[in-house]
């Protein structure tokens, strides 16, 4: 299976994506902040990201940009999970490079029929 990254500040969260994906059989990484994701995006390679959007230090807009930029990781298939949903900030977030956009509160079921969606287009 693929190896799939989770950044959200929010723990509940963490944990309910990590399981619903683990339990598919992915190798799922935790982290609570951007930074964090984009330094395990350099050092793991996995195979997708799932961020928040809003979190400490460096938004999930801000990662996928610097994602985006970076010719090593630039394919990396990104999903946003984000409370954000107003149509200005789903806009926002495939401007800067999303590949999906997921409004909080989601089910989990979704989600990862569109983490397996991306997976199938990216192999």
């Amino acid at each position: 299976m693929a190896r799939i990254l989770i950044a959200d500040d929010d723990l509940d969260i963490r944990e309910l994506v990590e399981f619903k994906l683990a339990s598919l059989g992915h190798d799922v990484t935790v982290v609570s902040d951007g930074r964090a994701a984009l330094a395990a995006c350099r050092e793991q390679r996995p195979d997708l990201a799932v961020l928040d959007v809003m979190m400490p230090g460096l938004t999930g807009l801000a990662a996928v940009a610097e994602i985006r930029a970076d010719p090593e990781l630039a394919g990396l298939p990104v999903i946003l999970l984000t409370a954000r949903a107003q149509e200005d900030d789903v806009a926002t977030g495939l401007e800067a490079g999303a590949d999906e956009y997921v409004t909080k509160p989601f089910s989990p079921r979704e989600l990862a029929a569109r983490v397996e969606a991306l997976l199938a287009r990216a192999g």
